[in-house]
């Protein structure tokens, strides 16, 4: 076939457009005069979640599949072993969160990074999996800007229809290694007239179903259940709302 020598780069440039994945889609509808003034999607929270499932395989072929509950994904996965696997590339939508809330965010897919644990949901989690998953989170949070408190389980967004990571994730730990938020040890006691819902509002806790709210709270905080606060509970949120009135 002869090509005209006036439409040859014209075709190159297109194919070469064709195959790089990073080149923004430009509607022909409009003349493109591009402005410098953009950026990639920035997540500004991460999400630990666990699978649920029996090992790292089959949850490699839900993340990347149409399984029952219709097509899933997420950023990450990480093994028991601590061999850690990326599916969805940072600057892309994962479809991990779904309904929910955390703070004023209200579409967790578009502003999150989530992180599958290879958990069957009644197992302890592996130290070399959370040394790996502690890692990630430093690459994370100091590569895309994300702040070190903002890490949060699938439950506390969605309590009313998840649990994961469960009551068995260790986040004092991640909290030791300046993850997450945590109460200091030497907190005292929450005052009289003290408003627990709006201490549970300010961390970021959704309130539609307040008792929900709560076993998601005492599920992270105290590995325990109970839809109901104690003392101890109204310690603990006196000092997480104090330390998030602070930042």
């Amino acid at each position: 076939m002869q090509i005209r020598l006036a439409t040859f780069p014209l075709l190159l440039a297109t194919a070469l457009l064709a195959g790089c994945g990073h080149v923004p889609a430009r509607n022909p509808l409009a003349t493109w005069v591009p402005s410098p003034n953009h950026d990639l999607r920035r997540p500004v929270l991460i999400v630990i979640h666990y699978t649920e499932q029996d090992s790292v395989q089959h949850s490699l072929d839900t993340l990347r599949s149409r399984n029952s509950g219709g097509p899933v994904s997420a950023h990450y996965l990480i093994g028991r072993d601590g061999q850690r696997y990326q599916l969805v590339s940072d600057e892309r939508r994962a479809w991990h969160g779904g309904a929910g809330s955390w703070g004023t965010i209200t579409d967790i897919n578009s502003a999150s990074i989530g992180i599958e644990l290879d958990n069957d949901g009644r197992s302890p989690f592996a130290p070399a999996q959370i040394d790996s998953l502690l890692v990630l989170l430093d690459d994370l949070c100091t590569r895309l800007r994300i702040p070190r408190t903002q890490v949060v389980g699938h439950q506390d967004f969605a309590p009313t229809r998840k649990i994961d990571p469960g009551p068995l994730f260790p986040w004092r730990r991640l909290a030791e290694a300046g993850f997450g938020r945590w109460p200091a040890a030497d907190a005292p006691p929450a005052p009289d007239g003290f408003d627990p819902w709006a201490a549970l509002r300010l961390v970021g806790y959704p309130l539609d179903d307040r008792e929900a709210t709560v076993r998601a709270f005492r599920n992270h905080f105290r590995g325990l259940d109970g839809g109901e606060l104690d003392a101890e509970d109204l310690r603990i949120l006196h000092a997480l709302a104090a330390d998030a009135g602070r930042r």
